[in-house]
């Protein structure tokens, strides 16, 4: 491999914001955040917004977001119930 032109391979935690499940894992993402992990050192962390704690496909809980009665509109528009 070249030096210098590859990005830092590092062990990173990954938190889900929406259920605070945490993991540890390796990855090259760069951020500016830290947390302190159970075992006692401190490693970068990126905050998500879905991992397999919180993905209806994994939880097995659908849910339908609505934003501004699209759906409405649509089943209107389409004259579904």
């Amino acid at each position: 491999m070249k030096k210098g032109i590859h990005p830092e391979y590092r062990e990173v935690v990954f938190q889900d914001i929406s259920t605070d499940f945490t993991f540890l894992t390796r990855s090259t993402i760069n951020t500016k955040e830290t947390i302190q992990w159970t075992d006692g050192k401190e490693y970068p962390l990126i905050k998500v917004e879905v991992s397999s704690q919180s993905h209806p496909f994994y939880t097995g809980k659908q849910k339908i977001v609505d934003t501004a009665g699209r759906v409405d509109r649509f089943r209107r528009k389409y004259g579904l119930s």
